[in-house]
């Protein structure tokens, strides 16, 4: 039995990052933190997916887990609670194609052509396969409004302010809850806004430096088994009592 930090908020939810925290470097989920997210729902728990996947990609996730359906998408330019609700976005797509656009022409002059990740389907963001430079392409686009992300798995283009963190914020204040309510897991950078703003804050062992610096704990294994090590150290002890 854990005898619980009371410096340690009870919480009330979990929102985890899905590539290189419930996946390896594969993407391959791991089995054992599925079961768990159920655990989690079946005792009330709140859990929301955060990633930089597509929309209808987490709708998709959010169903075969398991969960109750509340998703960030995009990096945080898309958001919805539970299956009914509305895809709220939290940004304009324009820029980001303008750019994309524009790279693509830049690319095509070297004989390259640039592996989009899900293009009809995004709102806000757009992706690509990192067979390109990302300094390259931060410097092609060094004039536009976009911010380049690089997130171990794709190269995104995002307007200027969009982050996991900031949809996070705004999905829990419209479920009546706090972001010092939950629980945060990553792996990269784009999930440091997400584990500042969070209760607590985990990173998973193959976690990006940065991140390492922001999280509150840190697992000393990789992946899907880092996940399951953060929740064995917080599940059930550090959960409001149901």
């Amino acid at each position: 039995m854990i005898t619980r930090d009371q410096s340690v908020p009870r919480l009330r939810g979990l929102v985890t990052d899905i590539d290189g925290t419930l996946t390896d470097q594969s993407r391959r989920l791991n089995t054992e933190a599925i079961d768990a997210i159920r655990v989690l729902v079946d005792n009330g728990v709140q859990v929301v997916l955060a990633s930089g996947n597509t929309a209808c990609f987490m709708d998709a996730l959010c169903r075969m887990i398991g969960t109750g359906g509340n998703f960030i998408g995009e990096n945080g330019g898309v958001y919805r609670i539970g299956y009914t609700g509305t895809i709220v976005t939290t940004g304009e797509g324009s820029g980001p194609r303008k750019a994309l656009a524009d790279l693509i022409s830049f690319y095509k002059g070297k004989g390259i052509t640039l592996d989009l990740f899900s293009f009809p389907y995004r709102f806000v963001d757009v992706a690509f396969a990192r067979t390109v430079s990302v300094s390259e392409v931060r410097t092609v686009l060094k004039d536009y409004p976009v911010e380049v992300l690089n997130t171990g798995f794709a190269i995104h283009l995002q307007p200027p302010g969009i982050t996991k963190g900031v949809a996070f914020s705004s999905l829990v204040r419209e479920i009546g809850l706090d972001t010092t309510d939950f629980l945060a897991v990553g792996d990269a950078q784009n999930d440091i806004d997400l584990l500042s703003r969070a209760g607590v804050g985990a990173a998973v062992a193959n976690a990006h430096p940065d991140l390492r610096h922001e999280a509150d704990w840190i697992s000393d294994k990789k992946y899907g088994e880092g996940f399951m090590d953060t929740l064995k150290e917080y599940f059930p002890d550090y959960f409001l009592d149901r």
